[in-house]
């Protein structure tokens, strides 16, 4: 009996030595490491333990130390795109190995259900799942969890994109990785950071929401706990966020606001926030490219038409780009567009142009710029109009004016080159203009090579 109690004491032991050399949940098998850079790598051990790694592209072995607190952190410089390497961790009598591990460029994908929107429940994601198989694009999906104090380690695991593994993975992020792997013949690793229904605010440290009066007024209105996800400032952050801090990514993308249209004034400011928070955590002065919300009609108001127009100030953050999908909608009353393989695809396109310099993509929507007063009419102006302007129909649909007592009435809209001039009858000298001013409006006016106008107004007038 006593040899048995030995026994299963020193399995005991055994065991627990086993379990002290850990990695953060980023780092596992099949991971994509961003190619080309310092990529902070750490985890735990027994406190002032020393910890050895050696990576197989190179001879050099990194040395560190575990701190009181038995945490260690170092960095690795990544060559090349390329694979499959191996990373080898070693405390003490303790060896940690990844393997498959590539080098190529990864992204941050989050936001809400728009993101979170399955291959296996959007109309083209259902019909492409089975014949993906694509080796060189490594999926890591976060598991939805909330925290009101930071998190460390996390949650998830590296897979291969194949049709099993991307089943429930999301379909932007998915079509985003697949156009970039095929034009840039890279290894991609994409990291799926999204909660369906989150407000904004849960997603920045709570700190820095608190800190603020105008954001501090704009979360209290967005505090409504719903049954599917929590809304109380940095939670999400804290479970989600925290835990990649501070992984080496090529850029973030976001897909988020229809969450926040009880408090769309402030929308700018809190994703300036969001931004700048992440940068300073992930080390890097990163790109981040997002989708503005599609149209919805069950919108209160006009707030989902100022979270939108709130979307195109954002541009004003360095490095920053947006895409516009009002016309990727076949039913205002749902808040989630079936289709996401263009959603995905838009962004990818931004990313190709705008981080990797791939030349002849036209990616940037038009935007307005002025409008000036004509005789009666008003002439509108607008960026990222190459070769012109064309309405699908035969009418430019979506227009309205209005004089100095900014009453507004639907106006008649011409296509003239690269500018709309726009008139009605009830308005005799016209000081505004609206376009696509409605929570659920689809306008019907395109760029030349097929990109959607964004809504706008000229003026600044209370709603």
């Amino acid at each position: 009996m006593r040899k048995l109690l030995l026994l299963f004491t020193f399995l005991f032991v055994v065991i627990n030595l086993q379990a002290q050399l850990r990695l953060a949940a980023i780092f596992d098998d099949h991971m994509v490491l961003q190619q080309q850079s310092p990529v902070p790598i750490w985890g735990w051990s027994y406190s002032t333990q020393d910890i050895s790694i050696k990576v197989s592209w190179d001879t050099t072995t990194v040395k560190v130390k575990t701190d009181n607190t038995a945490f260690w952190g170092t960095t690795l410089f990544t060559p090349v795109a390329g694979g499959p390497h191996t990373i080898t961790v070693t405390a003490g009598g303790e060896t940690v190995t990844l393997s498959d591990v590539m080098t190529g460029e990864v992204w941050f994908c989050a936001g809400q259900s728009n993101m979170e929107w399955s291959m296996d429940a959007s109309a083209d994601g259902r019909t492409d799942v089975a014949n993906v198989n694509d080796p060189n694009i490594r999926l890591f999906d976060v598991p939805n969890s909330a925290a009101i104090t930071p998190q460390v380690r996390g949650e998830g695991t590296w897979k291969v994109a194949n049709a099993a593994n991307v089943k429930s993975f999301s379909a932007v992020a998915y079509y985003f990785g697949k156009k970039l792997n095929t034009n840039l013949n890279v290894p991609i690793g994409l990291i799926n950071v999204s909660w369906g229904g989150t407000p904004a605010e849960t997603w920045l440290p709570r700190e820095i929401v608190e800190g603020n009066p105008e954001l501090k007024a704009s979360a209290a209105k967005q505090i409504d706990d719903k049954p599917w996800c929590p809304s109380s400032p940095g939670v999400v952050y804290n479970s989600m966020v925290n835990p990649m801090l501070p992984f080496r990514i090529a850029g973030a993308l976001w897909y988020q606001g229809e969450a926040n249209t009880a408090a769309p004034s402030t929308y700018k400011l809190l994703m300036e926030n969001v931004v700048t928070e992440w940068r300073k955590h992930f080390l890097h002065d990163f790109p981040f490219y997002y989708v503005q919300i599609a149209p919805f009609s069950g919108y209160g108001g006009s707030s989902g038409t100022l979270v939108r127009e709130q979307q195109v100030k954002m541009l004003e953050i360095a490095k920053s780009g947006m895409v516009v999908v009002s016309d990727l909608v076949d039913d205002v009353k749902d808040i989630h567009p079936k289709y996401k393989k263009p959603v995905g695809e838009r962004l990818a396109n931004l990313a190709l142009a705008d981080t990797y310099g791939k030349k002849g993509i036209v990616y940037l929507n038009p935007l307005y710029k002025e409008a000036k007063e004509e005789k009666g009419k008003l002439r509108i102006a607008f960026h990222n109009i190459p070769t012109g302007l064309m309405a699908k129909g035969k009418e430019v649909t979506e227009f309205m004016v209005a004089g100095e007592d900014k009453k507004f009435y639907p106006a008649k809209a011409v296509i003239d080159g690269n500018t709309v001039v726009v008139s009605a009858k009830e308005v005799k000298k016209p000081v505004a203009v609206r376009f696509g001013w409605s929570n659920g409006s689809i306008p019907n006016l395109f760029s030349k090579e097929g990109l959607p106008v964004s809504s706008f107004r000229s003026d600044n007038w209370a709603e």
